[in-house]
C-alpha cells in the first residue's frame, strides 16, 4: 500500500511539473495533523511571523540534508515560524526526526505536521522534495526553493526581515 501512495505522489508531482504550475503565492487553507493526531489548521498559524514551510519525506536524501542543515542553524528560526510537513506516517516521522532534527523537535517555534489527506501538493504547488516555503506575516510568498543546497538564501532573508 505504501508503495501504491509513494507511486501516486511521485505521479502527482510529475504532472504538476508538466503544467509548470507556481508554489503557492499566498498560505491556502489547509487541515494537516499535529503528531499526537490533533487537528491543525491554517487558522492556527504564528500571526505577526514569517512562517517557513518545509515539505519534505523521510526517505529524501535532500530532505536528510535540508533537516540536518536546519538542525544544525535552528537558532536562526528564534523568531519564525516553522512547520515541517511531511506525508509519512508517525513512526517514520519520529525516526527521521530523531537521526536529523533532534534540535528542532523541542523548539516552541517548529511544529512537525502529518498531511493525512494528503493536500499539501494540491494546494501549496511544490516541485518535489525538499521543497521550502517562506511566507510574511500576512502570508504572502517571500521566496520558494526545491534545492537544499539553497538552503542559506532563507536564512538570508530571514535575517534580513
Amino acid at each position: 500500500m505504501k508503495k501504491l501512495l509513494n507511486i501516486l505522489v511521485i505521479l502527482v508531482f510529475i504532472s504538476i511539473n508538466t503544467v509548470a504550475q507556481k508554489p503557492a503565492a499566498t498560505i491556502p487553507e489547509f487541515n494537516f495533523f499535529r503528531l499526537d493526531n490533533t487537528s491543525f489548521t491554517n487558522k492556527r498559524l504564528e500571526k505577526g511571523k514569517l512562517l517557513f514551510f518545509i515539505f519534505f519525506d523521510t526517505e529524501c536524501d535532500h530532505c536528510q540534508h535540508a533537516i540536518k542543515y536546519m538542525n544544525e542553524h535552528y537558532t536562526a528560526f528564534n523568531k519564525t515560524a516553522v512547520y515541517l510537513i511531511t506525508q509519512d506516517v508517525k513512526s517514520k516521522t519520529d525516526v527521521f526526526m530523531n537521526k536529523y532534527g533532534q534540535n528542532l523537535q523541542a523548539r516552541k517555534n517548529i511544529t512537525i505536521l502529518l498531511d493525512l489527506k494528503l493536500e499539501f501538493i494540491l494546494k501549496f504547488n511544490p516541485k518535489k522534495y525538499p521543497s521550502m516555503f517562506l511566507y510574511s506575516p500576512d502570508k504572502n510568498l517571500i521566496l520558494y526553493d526545491d534545492n537544499e543546497q539553497n538552503f542559506p538564501d532563507f536564512l538570508k532573508k530571514i535575517k534580513s526581515n
